[in-house]
């Protein structure tokens, strides 16, 4: 019996063995070295183990590798008082949450600050703080794109228009359906209130095709005072040159090779391209024309613009003409009101 013992190594070694064998694997999924280490050190390739990831695999260790509750806790650096007692969430924190979330996901390249700003309505009292910690805690972070480094310039400030249809600003922005056919889209925006007074998509789009686009949205906005273009052959057309002379508008053109004197519509194409063109994949023609109408509409009646208070551009245009009404009839008080008739008398 004891030749038998000495030969098998003694009694008892294999569960030793297994045991052993158990706490490597556990060691290697806590993201931990050897057992007397006191703080959590990184995974390779990765970050700490979260608190809740942690219960998580103290759990998993104490159900499928036969490891005590305190070995397991040890093991993956969490206090067993933490382990037993979780954080409770309220239903207020969980419905919030769940907002946050949803908007998150449908609207992919919004970042906690509008996520916040879409939830104001719905939750008055919730500042912003506290959106990044839920934002946050649902791993929401928008990935950044970094933008290819340029040699710096000299820079032409931008003139700060006082009122509504002042100056529109318009350029080019460019897509392709998922056959590889191009797309060209004619983007329109007010100086004043941001808002988008239009976006055109088709094949191709010449300087006659952009006057009577602009006549269009003439007709339920007005004409505007100015507009700004870069010196593309669209805007430098015969046609384009004669309707601003026949509507009396400026015409301002920036420098050739100085898109930061357009900076406006620069900065509305950014938010396109990003919020958009990027997150759908067009087939058809008439595809990217609703999905593009739809984002326009979502753009100027909903989205919160940081620019103007952090609210729609529409609601800020409203905000704008109704504070100019007011200034008019203050300056004017003999004006009578204007009188409307019932045609059904």
């Amino acid at each position: 019996m004891a030749r038998q013992v000495r030969r098998h190594g003694g009694v008892g070694r294999a569960p030793a063995a297994r045991a052993r064998a158990g706490e490597r694997q556990a060691q290697a999924a806590a993201g931990r070295g050897a057992p007397g280490h006191a703080r959590t050190q990184e995974r390779p390739g990765g970050k700490a183990l979260a608190p809740q990831a942690r219960r998580e695999a103290i759990g998993q260790l104490v159900r499928e590798h036969g490891l005590s509750e305190r070995r397991a806790c040890r093991l993956v650096g969490l206090s067993r008082d933490s382990y037993r007692h979780p954080p409770h969430t309220s239903a207020e924190n969980q419905a919030l949450s769940g907002q946050i979330v949803a908007i998150a996901h449908e609207r992919r390249r919004f970042g906690y600050r509008r996520v916040h700003d879409m939830l104001r309505a719905q939750f008055p009292g919730v500042n912003h703080k506290r959106v990044y910690r839920l934002y946050k805690a649902a791993n929401l972070a928008v990935r950044k794109r970094r933008k290819a480094r340029r040699a710096a310039s000299e820079r032409t400030p931008l003139g700060i228009a006082t009122q509504v249809n002042e100056v529109w600003s318009m350029d080019f922005v460019s897509d392709s359906l998922a056959s590889g056919r191009r797309l060209k889209c004619l983007t329109v925006a007010d100086d004043y209130s941001h808002e988008c007074v239009d976006i055109a998509v088709d094949f191709g789009i010449g300087g006659a095709y952009v006057t009577r686009l602009l006549d269009q949205a003439a007709t339920f906005r007005g004409y505007p005072a100015a507009v700004r273009t870069d010196n593309g052959p669209e805007f430098t057309s015969r046609a384009f040159i004669a309707w601003t002379q026949a509507h009396g508008i400026r015409h301002l053109l920036i420098q050739p090779g100085r898109p930061m004197q357009n900076g406006y519509i620069e900065s509305f194409n950014g938010r396109f391209r990003d919020e958009c063109l990027n997150e759908h994949w067009f087939e058809t023609l008439s595809q990217a024309r609703a999905a593009i109408a739809a984002w326009r509409c979502d753009y100027n009646e909903v989205r919160p613009h940081g620019s103007i208070g952090r609210i729609p551009p529409a609601q800020f245009a409203e905000q704008h003409r109704g504070r100019a009404l007011g200034a008019a009839r203050s300056s004017n008080p003999n004006q009578p009101n204007p009188v409307t008739f019932n045609q059904d008398s």
